[in-house]
């Protein structure tokens, strides 16, 4: 009975071992840029791949991974399940919100939560400061409810109020493209001209240099427009790169505060927010 119990046991852990696949880990490709057709047909690790999501991407063909989770590295088993976000084959139909009497941070985020981009921010006369009063999409006059591309761009037109106010640039140091983009947008300024010299992966580099740059004090015209530039980036290359950007506020000239201060008042806005708690 004990060797009964024994060969039991053995044999318990035998097929615990093998269902598990213990020992047996790979590492996980970077699969990236890759059609999801093509690694089905190939693939030798048994994984799984699971879309989780789907972009339009107008550069980039119709079931191209873009993101993967776990990340390219990660020792894995085999039939492991991989979360995956493709490109679509084509932009799907969006509604255009309602933008009007919209401040501009809001209607940033209700075209973006569409589907839709924000283009450029052209300020004109108004009474009603930092209210969207028309959007235009390849130069025409669009309305809320129409019928729109998926990642279509909508510039806004803008009031600038009775007595227009400078912005500050955002602290959008480490920031994926994305979110950069919605930051400057969101302070009322517009995106300029963005490098991504030597990059990799445009959807993951973040950005490590603006021009104008980021003090945190310095006012410029509203829709400004800033430069940006990205490179590749590990976690701990964005750390360094945020920590090189912190402001020695006891350094910043307070030249800087009069900047503007003939042309534009320096009240503080109470929407905006660089990120850094002063």
């Amino acid at each position: 009975m004990v060797a009964v119990s024994v060969v039991i046991v053995f044999l318990c852990f035998m097929f615990i071992k093998m269902v598990a696949r213990q020992g047996k880990e790979y590492e996980l490709p970077d699969f990236r840029g890759t059609a999801l057709a093509q690694l089905e047909k190939d693939n030798p690790l048994s994984l799984k791949y699971v879309v989780i999501d789907s972009i339009y991407d107008a550069d980039k063909e119709g079931g191209i991974i873009i993101q993967q989770d776990p990340k390219p590295g990660t020792m894995v088993k085999t039939r492991r399940k991989v979360y995956v976000t493709v490109t679509t084959f084509a932009p799907a139909d969006v509604v255009l919100p309602e933008l009007s009497n919209m401040t501009v941070r809001s209607a940033v985020s209700a075209l973006e939560a569409a589907g839709l981009r924000c283009g450029r921010l052209r300020f004109v006369d108004s009474p009603y400061r930092n209210v969207i009063l028309e959007a235009t999409s390849k130069g025409k006059m669009v309305y809320a409810g129409e019928k729109m591309n998926q990642n279509d761009v909508v510039d806004l037109t803008v009031g600038m109020g009775e007595t227009p106010t400078g912005t500050r640039v955002p602290f959008v140091i480490g920031q994926v493209a994305s979110k950069a983009r919605r930051g400057i947008l969101s302070a009322s300024m517009n995106v300029g001209q963005e490098h991504f010299d030597g990059v990799t992966d445009r959807s993951t580099a973040v950005c490590y240099r603006l021009n104008p740059d980021y003090t945190g004090v310095t006012r410029y015209p509203l829709g400004t427009y800033v430069d940006m530039w990205y490179c590749d980036a590990t976690d701990e290359d964005v750390e360094r790169i945020i920590s090189n950007f912190k402001v020695d506020s006891s350094q910043i000239f307070t030249s800087d505060l009069d900047l503007y201060e003939d042309y534009y008042t320096i009240d503080e806005d109470p929407d905006f927010d660089d990120g850094w708690d002063w």
